[in-house]
Protein backbone atom coordinates (compact mmCIF):
# COMPACT_ATOMS: atom_id res chain seq x y z
CA UNK A 1 0.00 0.00 0.00
CA UNK A 2 1.16 3.50 -0.77
CA UNK A 3 0.73 4.69 2.81
CA UNK A 4 2.69 1.83 4.40
CA UNK A 5 5.70 2.84 6.47
CA UNK A 6 8.90 0.95 7.26
CA UNK A 7 10.98 1.06 10.43
CA UNK A 8 14.55 -0.14 10.01
CA UNK A 9 15.70 -2.52 12.75
CA UNK A 10 19.34 -2.43 11.78
CA UNK A 11 19.36 -4.24 8.43
CA UNK A 12 15.83 -5.63 8.86
CA UNK A 13 12.61 -3.91 7.83
CA UNK A 14 9.59 -3.78 10.11
CA UNK A 15 6.51 -2.98 8.05
CA UNK A 16 3.94 -0.57 9.51
CA UNK A 17 0.84 -0.86 7.29
CA UNK A 18 -1.05 2.39 6.88
CA UNK A 19 -4.50 0.77 7.00
CA UNK A 20 -4.61 0.10 10.75
CA UNK A 21 -4.04 1.59 14.19
CA UNK A 22 -1.41 0.64 16.76
CA UNK A 23 -0.82 0.27 20.48
CA UNK A 24 2.45 1.04 22.25
CA UNK A 25 2.81 -2.65 23.20
CA UNK A 26 3.42 -3.48 19.52
CA UNK A 27 -0.03 -4.66 18.55
CA UNK A 28 -1.89 -3.59 15.42
CA UNK A 29 -5.67 -3.16 15.39
CA UNK A 30 -7.77 -3.11 12.23
CA UNK A 31 -11.52 -2.54 11.84
CA UNK A 32 -13.20 -5.50 10.17
CA UNK A 33 -16.92 -4.96 10.73
CA UNK A 34 -17.13 -7.22 13.79
CA UNK A 35 -14.82 -5.14 15.94
CA UNK A 36 -11.07 -4.82 15.62
CA UNK A 37 -8.74 -7.62 14.60
CA UNK A 38 -5.60 -7.53 16.75
CA UNK A 39 -2.18 -8.91 15.86
CA UNK A 40 1.50 -8.57 16.60
CA UNK A 41 3.38 -5.99 14.55
CA UNK A 42 6.29 -7.13 12.40
CA UNK A 43 8.54 -5.29 14.88
CA UNK A 44 7.31 -7.53 17.72
CA UNK A 45 7.54 -10.68 15.61
CA UNK A 46 11.10 -9.81 14.58
CA UNK A 47 12.11 -9.41 18.25
CA UNK A 48 10.36 -12.63 19.30
CA UNK A 49 11.55 -14.71 16.32
CA UNK A 50 9.93 -18.05 15.46
CA UNK A 51 6.73 -18.10 17.50
CA UNK A 52 5.71 -21.68 18.27
CA UNK A 53 3.20 -21.54 21.15
CA UNK A 54 0.22 -19.35 21.99
CA UNK A 55 -2.18 -19.59 24.94
CA UNK A 56 -4.92 -17.35 26.32
CA UNK A 57 -5.63 -16.80 30.02
CA UNK A 58 -8.97 -15.01 29.50
CA UNK A 59 -12.18 -16.21 27.88
CA UNK A 60 -14.00 -14.64 24.93
CA UNK A 61 -16.25 -11.69 25.86
CA UNK A 62 -13.96 -10.73 28.76
CA UNK A 63 -13.67 -7.05 29.66
CA UNK A 64 -10.03 -6.08 30.14
CA UNK A 65 -8.02 -3.03 31.11
CA UNK A 66 -4.91 -1.69 29.43
CA UNK A 67 -1.80 -3.73 30.23
CA UNK A 68 -3.83 -6.57 31.77
CA UNK A 69 -2.21 -9.94 31.07
CA UNK A 70 -4.44 -11.90 28.71
CA UNK A 71 -2.18 -14.64 27.38
CA UNK A 72 1.25 -16.01 26.74
CA UNK A 73 3.38 -16.49 23.66
CA UNK A 74 6.48 -18.61 23.34
CA UNK A 75 9.18 -18.26 20.72
CA UNK A 76 12.73 -19.33 20.11
CA UNK A 77 13.83 -16.19 22.01
CA UNK A 78 11.54 -16.06 25.04
CA UNK A 79 8.29 -16.80 26.80
CA UNK A 80 6.38 -13.52 26.93
CA UNK A 81 3.11 -12.39 28.42
CA UNK A 82 0.54 -10.82 26.11
CA UNK A 83 -1.22 -7.75 27.44
CA UNK A 84 -4.40 -5.93 26.46
CA UNK A 85 -3.49 -2.93 24.29
CA UNK A 86 -6.09 -0.62 25.87
CA UNK A 87 -9.31 -0.92 27.90
CA UNK A 88 -11.90 -2.94 26.02
CA UNK A 89 -13.39 -6.37 25.49
CA UNK A 90 -11.76 -9.46 23.99
CA UNK A 91 -14.49 -10.81 21.72
CA UNK A 92 -13.07 -14.01 20.23
CA UNK A 93 -9.77 -15.71 19.46
CA UNK A 94 -8.49 -16.58 16.02
CA UNK A 95 -8.24 -20.36 15.71
CA UNK A 96 -5.57 -20.22 12.97
CA UNK A 97 -2.61 -19.27 15.22
CA UNK A 98 -3.96 -21.39 18.07
CA UNK A 99 -3.75 -24.44 15.84
CA UNK A 100 -0.53 -23.36 14.10
CA UNK A 101 1.30 -20.44 15.77
CA UNK A 102 3.72 -20.23 12.83
CA UNK A 103 0.96 -18.21 11.10
CA UNK A 104 2.07 -15.32 13.34
CA UNK A 105 5.54 -15.52 11.75
CA UNK A 106 4.40 -15.93 8.16
CA UNK A 107 1.09 -14.03 7.98
CA UNK A 108 1.12 -11.66 10.95
CA UNK A 109 -0.80 -8.95 9.09
CA UNK A 110 -3.15 -11.53 7.54
CA UNK A 111 -4.39 -14.89 8.85
CA UNK A 112 -2.00 -14.72 11.82
CA UNK A 113 -4.08 -12.13 13.70
CA UNK A 114 -4.65 -13.02 17.36
CA UNK A 115 -8.11 -11.94 18.52
CA UNK A 116 -11.07 -9.67 17.90
CA UNK A 117 -11.46 -6.71 20.25
CA UNK A 118 -13.83 -3.84 21.00
CA UNK A 119 -12.73 -0.54 22.48
CA UNK A 120 -13.57 3.13 22.61
CA UNK A 121 -9.94 4.06 23.29
CA UNK A 122 -7.85 6.24 21.02
CA UNK A 123 -5.10 4.31 19.26
CA UNK A 124 -1.92 5.42 17.52
CA UNK A 125 -1.85 6.14 13.81
CA UNK A 126 1.06 4.68 11.79
CA UNK A 127 3.20 7.84 12.09
CA UNK A 128 2.69 7.96 15.87
CA UNK A 129 3.60 4.27 16.17
CA UNK A 130 6.74 4.85 14.09
CA UNK A 131 7.70 7.60 16.57
CA UNK A 132 7.25 5.09 19.46
CA UNK A 133 9.55 2.64 17.68
CA UNK A 134 12.13 5.32 16.98
CA UNK A 135 12.15 6.59 20.58
CA UNK A 136 12.67 3.10 22.03
CA UNK A 137 15.03 1.60 19.45
CA UNK A 138 18.25 2.50 21.28
CA UNK A 139 17.06 0.78 24.49
CA UNK A 140 15.85 -2.21 22.48
CA UNK A 141 19.25 -2.59 20.85
CA UNK A 142 20.94 -2.55 24.26
CA UNK A 143 18.50 -5.23 25.49
CA UNK A 144 19.18 -7.41 22.43
CA UNK A 145 22.95 -7.08 22.86
CA UNK A 146 22.57 -7.97 26.54
CA UNK A 147 20.74 -11.17 25.58
CA UNK A 148 23.50 -12.12 23.18
CA UNK A 149 26.34 -11.58 25.69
Amino acid sequence: MADDLVFMMGEFEALVPGDRRYAENHLWLQEDGDGLKVGLTSYAVRLLQDVYFLDWTVDPHTNVVARQEIGEIESSKAVSSLFAPVDGQVMEFNEVPLEDPSAINTAGYGDGWLYRFRTEATLLDPQEYLAVLDSGWEDTQRMIKGQLN
